[in-house]
């Protein structure tokens, strides 16, 4: 768990999404473990990157260093049904798993 030294309040109705950055997982095998972490709108702590080291090698993190990045999105407000039967999926996929589409 990494400390970033900042919080932020992210707006409501919005959420942010702490990413890997490509380099540190190219570089050094370094990735956030949690990617990506979710930050709600109502939460005003410090900002804690979760990374983990898929490398053979120790990696040292620098104050300053830049470890992930923050992606802002809007989170729509929806409505959910109970329902008895799920409406068919637009492709015919159904309830095939992984690797049934291509």
């Amino acid at each position: 768990m990494i400390p970033t030294g900042f919080a932020i309040a992210v707006p409501e109705g919005m959420c942010g999404l702490v990413l890997p950055r490509s380099g540190l997982a190219v570089k050094h095998g370094l990735t956030v473990a949690n990617g990506p972490g979710l930050i709600d709108s109502g939460y005003r702590g410090e900002l804690v990157v979760i990374l983990v080291n898929h490398g053979s090698a120790a990696v040292d993190i620098e104050r300053g260093q830049r470890i992930a990045q923050l992606l802002v999105l809007p989170v729509p407000a929806l409505g959910f049904t109970v329902v008895d039967e799920l409406p068919a999926a637009p492709d015919d996929r159904g309830a095939d798993g992984f690797g049934s589409s291509g």
